[in-house]
Formats: C-alpha cells, sequence, structure tokens
C-alpha cells in the first residue's frame, strides 16, 4: 500500500480536536447541568426524534457508545428522574425509553451550553478571523 502524505497527521489532528471538544463537553455539562456528555447525547437524540419514546436499539445505532454502555448512562438518566424506561408490549425484549418533564427541561438549559461549547471550538477560522475588531 502506497503511503499517503499527511494522512496521520491528519488523523491525529482530528483526535486532538475531538479530545478537546469533548473535554470542554463534559466538563462544562457537568459543572453547569450534572449531566456527562454521553447523558446529553442520550436526551438530545431523544428530543430530536421529536416522539413520545424511542427504542433502546434505535438511540444505540445513532450513538458512539456500546449497547451497555448505553444501559449504563440510560439507567443513570432514569435514576435521576430524567427519562423512564418501560417495556415493549408487541416484543418483551424490547425496551422503550421517553423523556419526563425534568429530562426535556434540563436538556433545554443543557442546550446552550453544549451549543456553545461547539461553536467555541468548532467555528471555522474564517469565520473567527473576520469576527475580530
Amino acid at each position: 500500500m502506497a503511503p499517503h502524505p499527511g494522512l496521520v497527521d491528519q488523523w491525529r489532528s482530528l483526535v486532538t480536536c475531538y479530545n478537546s471538544v469533548a473535554c470542554a463537553l463534559d466538563r462544562a455539562l457537568h459543572d453547569a447541568h450534572g449531566l456527562t456528555m454521553s447523558e446529553f447525547e442520550t436526551l438530545d437524540r431523544l428530543v430530536e426524534a421529536g416522539c413520545e419514546k424511542r427504542r433502546v436499539q434505535e438511540i444505540g445505532a445513532e450513538m458512539y457508545l456500546s449497547q451497555s454502555a448505553l444501559s449504563r448512562t440510560i439507567a443513570r438518566l432514569e435514576k435521576n428522574g430524567l427519562v423512564h424506561r418501560g417495556m415493549c408490549e408487541s416484543d418483551r425484549r424490547g425496551v422503550f425509553v421517553s423523556l419526563t418533564d425534568e429530562g426535556r427541561s434540563r436538556h433545554a438549559a443543557a442546550s446552550v451550553t453544549h451549543r456553545a461549547i461547539l461553536a467555541e471550538h468548532l467555528t471555522p477560522a474564517a469565520e473567527t478571523a473576520g469576527s475580530v475588531t
């Protein structure tokens, strides 16, 4: 296989960016809202789906968490009163997750923090250079 100049450097840059943003998100979400990045992301997926409840498998298919990590995340959210888990009536193996009013409220507040951190870390250099006066 022929080497691709800069490929490893590009990969390392991507990983460095991800780690920087992930650490900032985890810190800010925890300090301001008592949520981990994974907990927020789970709430965010529930809100964005725009439906009353979602199967855990559907959420897992969209996320970066393993099935066991997602189950632990949902268990913490349920323990904190942010989601409710229930069995699927037609398929007893299926588990549904739905937001509680507190979960919806915490997500709304945390969304502001989440989007601010993303804007701070991911705004293209051309946009930030143009806004400096």
